[in-house]
């Protein structure tokens, strides 16, 4: 990984960190703390893995959001999920301790602390697998991408979302915001219309996807979507 790269990991690091204890008015929070050290740590296993293991995916992965062939509506999606997104980390940190309107179970803010790491072990699972797993929405016809029907992606055909909606959930439990909880289901949403935005432009752009799709019915979650 480029020094470059290291920099805006480290600047996303710092940002979301600083936007959770500034909103939250105290450093005095368990559950941020644990999150951000489940972030990091995380983050850096998952990006040394990369760096051995695969390191055209990690530079396809550590390019900004925005890209040369990406689809349009998913440059939409992409601007309206970062807003979003950090205007939900503000909610939960004055929810939870600024504001103090959610009193979650402890039981529940260590279910919370559990599904987050699963999210990144199916993740790693995810790019185990697929080394065409891009930030953004794109047929890479460069790097040769083909159709990928194993691992994970022989049970439902978009598993690193399924981590990643894990990670979600696991977050305002973790952080112990009611809020947060309630603001989840516009995210999942948002994370569900990009999926038929994916397989869209999958379908059309590389050859055995639409067979792909019929052998593996679920997107998701097995037995239900």
């Amino acid at each position: 990984m480029t020094w470059g790269n290291s920099i805006k990991a480290l600047f996303w690091i710092v940002s979301i960190g600083a936007l959770l204890f500034l909103a939250a008015g105290t450093l005095d929070w368990p559950g941020a703390w644990i999150f951000m050290a489940e972030f990091v740590i995380g983050g850096i296993a998952v990006t040394l893995w990369l760096a051995w293991r695969d390191p055209g995916l990690l530079k396809e992965r550590m390019a900004g959001p925005f890209q040369k062939g990406q689809v349009f509506w998913d440059k939409v999606f992409i601007g309206f999920i970062i807003v979003v997104w950090f205007s939900w980390l503000g909610l939960m940190a004055l929810d939870a301790k600024r504001w103090e309107l959610s009193h979650m179970p402890e039981a529940l803010k260590v279910v919370g602390g559990v599904l987050i790491p699963v999210g990144f072990f199916i993740v790693r699972l995810t790019f185990r697998e697929n080394s065409f797993a891009a930030p953004v929405i794109k047929i890479q016809k460069e790097r040769g991408q083909h159709v990928i029907s194993t691992g994970p992606y022989a049970i439902v055909r978009h598993p690193m979302y399924a981590g990643g909606a894990l990670y979600m959930i696991g977050m305002p439990l973790l952080l112990g915001s009611g809020l947060g909880l309630l603001i989840l289901p516009l995210l999942l949403g948002a994370l569900s219309v990009r999926i038929f935005i994916e397989e869209a432009t999958l379908r059309k752009g590389l050859p055995g996807y639409g067979e792909y799709t019929r052998r593996v019915r679920y997107r998701l979650v097995p037995g239900v979507w």
